[in-house]
């Protein structure tokens, strides 16, 4: 007989337990781990609800708004491909690591968030993480509208890793300015900035 979760004394045991619970589909464990004063617990009882179809959308809300980083960067992946709740709040996150994943899922949503473009334009150019601006940049070039190639061309003159993040973003788009980014692009020093330009100029 497998042993209650709330017998195991160890938080990787527990995380196990509720891991387990996904796959096996024990709702009852995997729900009462969620409670965990452990967030890599929570983090694992999250996605096991989720795998067996019992993760409502009122508790990932929730877990949008734990005080975890880790859980909050976990219920933010779970949101893409469900359409009734939104990373889009967690934008402006003040944890870097949260507000980048929650730029990777808004580009990886069905629909276009209400105001997501001007946002992740913004966090794209003037957040003080590069590594939030790179997500931001990625995800304006997944979602592809115009609105968004302003914020592109830009960050292709940021640091390097947003730079030749940037160039791959411009794969939606054409026209002029483009094409002088990516010319711009096929002279720089980073070999991988390079090679996403001339990817892009000559695809062939």
């Amino acid at each position: 007989m497998k042993e209650p979760a709330e017998h195991v004394v160890s938080p990787r045991g527990r995380r196990r337990v509720a891991v387990i619970a996904g796959h096996v589909g024990d709702a009852a464990v995997a729900a009462a781990a969620r409670l965990d004063i452990d967030p890599r617990v929570r983090a694992s009882a999250l996605g096991a609800l989720d795998r067996m179809g019992a993760l409502s959308d009122e508790e990932l809300r929730a877990a949008l708004h734990d005080p975890s980083a880790k859980v909050r960067i976990r219920a933010t992946a779970l949101t893409v491909g469900r359409a009734g709740v939104s990373p889009f709040p967690l934008l402006d996150d003040p944890g870097d690591d949260v507000a980048a994943a929650a730029a990777w899922a808004c580009g990886e949503r069905e629909a276009e968030e209400f105001g997501a473009v001007a946002r992740l334009g913004k966090l794209a150019t003037e957040h003080s993480s590069p590594l939030v601006r790179e997500a931001a940049v990625a995800a304006l070039g997944a979602i592809g509208h115009p609105d968004g190639l302003p914020a592109i061309l830009s960050a292709t003159t940021d640091r390097v890793a947003v730079r030749r993040r940037a160039v791959l973003a411009l794969a939606p788009f054409d026209g002029p300015k483009v094409d002088a980014a990516l010319r711009q692009a096929a002279q720089d020093r980073d070999w991988q900035t390079r090679a996403a330009a001339e990817l892009l100029t000559d695809p062939e």
